[in-house]
């Protein structure tokens, strides 16, 4: 299997090999909400998924194929956040070391829970520097195995356990899914998704869910070939602040996906708070891009069910606070 291909059989595989080690993390639904939106709003609560993001189920899978020789050079990856506290807690659990190239503004409750889990970081500047020279320079020097966010077979395997999770929770719940949204970074959990979906329910259209400012997804989507963002932009989604979609994995959300939707700034501010009080959760900013679409009207729910997957909840209580009790600026 090369890193380009994914498949059924492997997406099952990796739901065995995981067994034991992540959670199968419920499918929220709230009356109330349904009754505010018209509709029926699912969430699939991966922030409640061990180390509080979905990114364990991939990076796990990944490291648990690594032979002897490779576990005693130890991993190396680029993440912001959630990718690197799954890989460190994947190496401690299979008895190697992880080092993590991280941006410098990465939010220090991420690099602290991301030490806390015995993994080195290392940082850089994300406006100068490119994460992918930086690691690619490292594993020469170090002898590393590079353990990716995305574009490889086995976490994009991984990811999938999520999606085939959400597939049996909505027909356990009676729920005929007319769309799934998935806050999309480098794109490997929306790939897969796209692509459990097509296998199980092919009616079920799929869309990648940004920030207005990182929505290189939607616009690649749009272009017929990748495009980056323009550097120097920020957005509290911090999770999934990506340059660019990553090469394997839009191959396949070029394929399958009905297309991309946005969200601001204060758009998503309102969905975590939404989430707060419908469905009693704590997600992060970069999670909520899904559920800020539809109360935002980016996509009609009326009448309709929409899932979307949370993807994680790793946000300092300060911060989540602030964040959503913030007036909204209207400027994003």
């Amino acid at each position: 299997m090369t890193d380009a291909q994914i498949s059924m059989e492997a997406i099952l595989d990796a739901a065995q090999t995981l067994k034991g080690i992540v959670t199968r993390t419920p499918l929220l639904e709230s009356f109330e909400a349904n009754a505010i939106l018209g509709g029926r709003l699912l969430i699939k609560a991966e922030s409640m998924q061990r180390t509080g993001a979905f990114k364990i189920r991939g990076a796990y899978t990944r490291m648990c194929h690594l032979s002897g020789d490779e576990r005693r050079r130890g991993v190396i990856t680029y993440s912001s956040g959630n990718h690197a506290q799954a890989v460190a807690l994947a190496a401690r659990l299979l008895g190697t070391s992880a080092l993590i190239v991280m941006p410098d503004d990465t939010p220090m409750a991420k690099k602290a829970a991301t030490e806390s889990l015995g993994a080195t970081i290392t940082t850089f500047d994300r406006d100068t520097e490119a994460s992918d020279a930086i690691v690619a320079r490292l594993c020469r020097e170090t002898g590393r195995i590079e353990v990716p966010p995305s574009g490889h077979a086995l976490i994009h395997a991984g990811a999938g356990t999520a999606a085939i999770e959400l597939v049996q929770q909505a027909r356990e719940t009676g729920a005929d899914l007319d769309a799934v949204l998935v806050p999309c970074g480098g794109g490997g959990l929306t790939a897969a998704t796209a692509f459990v979906m097509n296998a199980h329910a092919p009616r079920t259209q799929v869309y990648a869910a940004e920030p207005v400012l990182f929505d290189d997804t939607r616009r690649s989507l749009a272009a017929g070939e990748r495009v980056k963002n323009p550097k120097g932009q920020r957005t509290i989604c911090d999770a999934i602040m990506t340059p660019t979609p990553n090469e394997m994995t839009f191959a396949i959300n070029r394929r399958l996906l009905a297309g991309g939707v946005v969200a601001t700034d204060d758009e998503v501010r309102r969905a975590m708070r939404f989430a707060f009080q419908m469905f009693r959760i704590v997600i992060e900013p970069g999670a909520a891009v899904g559920i800020a679409a539809v109360l935002a009207g980016r996509i009609d729910i009326t009448g309709r069910t929409i899932a979307t997957i949370v993807t994680g909840g790793n946000v300092d209580p300060t911060r989540f606070c602030n964040l959503i009790s913030t007036t909204p600026t209207n400027k994003d």
